[in-house]
């Protein structure tokens, strides 16, 4: 499991990366309850790259807040890819920044469907491009109980944003 420490390092260089870019970088979080926006805004300077975040947990919430349709939440679930795209497609729309991350998984201890274990996360990244915007969707699977998962979720959140950003050819 990820220690506070391991996440502040890698949520500064998330910051570095950002500012390196001049992006702006928006959250959209579920599972993760604002954990990402937490662990970035840990980060001194952050008000430089942080616009803003979304703690949508209700899907009431990520359809008022985000703009995720009502349909696809009731077609899809909340823990799925289309749900997430969304609300990071959500996030971006209605801020000034640049990416976003979105979150949505089942952290347990319960929750957890056929399909859809305790420890299932959906994680997209939003990243606006002029008038376009690229969508990149991932499954991942976290063993644990509910903050392993949860910091898990956090920690591979801040590395996607770096990896992300490591692969922008601007």
């Amino acid at each position: 499991m990820a220690s506070d420490e391991a996440l502040f390092t890698v949520a500064r260089a998330v910051g570095e990366h950002l500012l390196a870019r001049r992006w702006r970088l928006a959250t959209a979080e579920s599972c993760t309850a604002g954990w990402i926006a937490k662990a970035i805004t840990d980060v001194a300077g952050s008000s430089s790259w942080f616009d803003s975040g979304y703690v949508t947990y209700s899907n009431a919430a990520k359809t008022r807040d985000l703009g995720v349709p009502a349909e696809v939440l009731a077609a899809h679930g909340a823990v799925s890819e289309a749900v997430v795209r969304a609300m990071a497609e959500g996030a971006l729309r209605r801020t000034g920044a640049d990416l976003a991350v979105a979150t949505s998984g089942i952290a347990g201890p319960d929750g957890g469907v056929p399909g859809k274990p305790v420890g299932t996360v959906w994680f997209a990244l939003a990243l606006r491009r002029g008038d376009v915007t690229q969508t990149l969707a991932r499954l991942q699977h976290f063993p644990g109980d509910r903050a392993s998962v949860r910091r898990a979720s956090v920690r591979h959140a801040l590395e996607w944003i770096l990896e992300a950003g490591a692969s922008d050819t601007q």
